[in-house]
C-alpha cells in the first residue's frame, strides 16, 4: 500500500484479543521498535512521559479531531521515536522506572539513528483506530477475537469493564452512538454479559472505521506464517528468511517445550509468551459454560 514502508504501525484491539503476540511477530523482522501501551492508564505500562507526554484520563481514551490538541504533537513525538527524557525523570524515578528509561530511551534513539518505525502495542487504542491511521498515517491492524473466547479469557482472569470509562468520554458517545447500548449494563455484576457488550460493541466501530485492517485473531493463530506474511505486506515490512524462521519458533511450539522462539518478558510487561498457536485456539472457550457460551453468541449474534 502507498506509504506503507514510512508509516508507523498500530497493533490494537480489545485486551486479550492477541495484540501482544501479533506486535512482537511485527518486531521479528528487525524494521521496528516495540512500544507497549502508552495508553494505559495504569502505571506501569503507561503514564511514562517519555514515551507519551501527554495525560491519559479514561481506560479507552478515545482520541478525535476535536481533542487532538495535546494528543497529536505527543504522538507524534512517540511514532517518530523521540523519547523525552526530562519528561520522564520529572514523573517517574524509581528503580524499575530508571530500567525502563535507559531501555525505551536507548531503543527509540537508536532506532530513529537505524531509520526504523515504531510499532504500538496498544488494546487502549482500539475505538481511536481511525484517528491513528488518519491524523498519524499508522497502518492500523485491529484485532478481533472469537467472542466465546474472549469473555472467557477475561472470566478467568477476573477482569470486568467500568462503562463509566466509556459513557463518561461525549465525544466518543456523539460519534459513536452504540456505545449508549452499554447504559443499560452499567450498573450490573454480570461480568459474561458485561465483556460480550464490550465485545459487539468494540466490533461495531471497527466494521465503520474506514482506514484500518480488521483481522480475525483465530484465522491468523490456525496459520500463522501465511498470515503474517500477509501482515508483513500491509504494514510495509520486509519479510525475510529470518523473519519466518522466528516467526516459526515461536508460534509453532508444542506445549511443555522450553528454549526457542523468542521469550520476552521483564521491562515491557508484555503478555506474550511463546506457544503453539494452533493449539491456545482449541481451548479458547475453557471457564465458560455451556449455557455462559451460548449467552454470548446470543449477545454478539455470531
Amino acid at each position: 500500500m502507498p506509504g506503507g514502508r514510512a508509516s508507523p504501525v498500530l497493533v490494537t484491539g480489545l485486551p486479550r484479543s492477541g495484540t501482544s503476540w501479533v506486535g512482537r511477530m511485527l518486531t521479528a523482522g528487525g524494521d521496528l521498535v516495540y512500544v507497549n501501551e502508552p495508553l494505559n492508564p495504569q502505571h506501569p505500562p503507561g503514564r511514562c512521559p517519555g514515551v507519551l507526554d501527554a495525560q491519559v484520563t479514561h481506560r479507552f481514551q478515545y482520541i478525535c479531531d476535536d481533542n487532538s490538541a495535546a494528543w497529536l504533537p505527543a504522538f507524534r513525538d512517540t511514532v517518530a521515536l523521540r523519547y523525552r527524557w526530562l519528561a520522564e525523570l520529572r514523573t517517574n524515578r524509581s528503580p524499575y522506572d530508571l530500567a525502563r528509561l535507559l531501555r525505551y530511551g536507548t531503543a527509540f534513539t537508536l532506532g530513529r539513528l537505524t531509520g526504523r518505525r515504531a510499532l504500538l502495542d496498544d488494546p487502549f487504542a482500539v475505538l481511536s483506530a481511525g484517528w491513528f491511521a488518519r491524523r498519524l498515517g499508522c497502518r492500523v491492524i485491529a484485532l478481533v477475537r472469537d467472542p466465546v473466547s474472549f469473555v472467557a479469557s477475561w472470566q478467568r482472569l477476573g477482569w470486568t469493564v467500568h462503562f463509566h470509562e466509556l459513557l463518561g468520554q461525549p465525544l466518543l458517545v456523539r460519534d459513536h452512538p452504540e456505545v449508549l447500548e452499554l447504559r443499560r449494563l452499567a450498573t450490573s455484576q454480570d461480568r459474561v454479559s458485561r465483556a460480550a457488550a464490550l465485545w459487539r460493541v468494540t466490533r461495531s466501530v471497527l466494521e465503520r472505521t474506514p482506514g484500518i485492517l480488521v483481522t480475525s485473531y483465530e484465522a491468523l493463530a490456525a496459520d500463522p506464517v501465511p498470515g503474517f506474511r500477509a501482515l508483513y505486506a500491509y504494514a510495509g515490512l520486509r519479510w525475510s528468511p529470518a523473519a519466518e524462521r522466528r516467526i516459526v519458533r515461536a508460534c509453532c511450539r508444542p506445549s511443555g517445550r522450553s528454549g526457542g522462539g523468542f521469550a520476552w518478558s521483564g521491562l515491557s510487561r508484555t503478555a506474550y509468551r511463546p506457544m503453539d498457536s494452533r493449539q491456545a485456539i482449541t481451548h479458547g472457550a475453557r471457564g465458560l459454560s455451556d449455557q455462559e457460551a451460548a449467552r454470548v453468541r446470543a449477545m454478539t449474534r455470531t
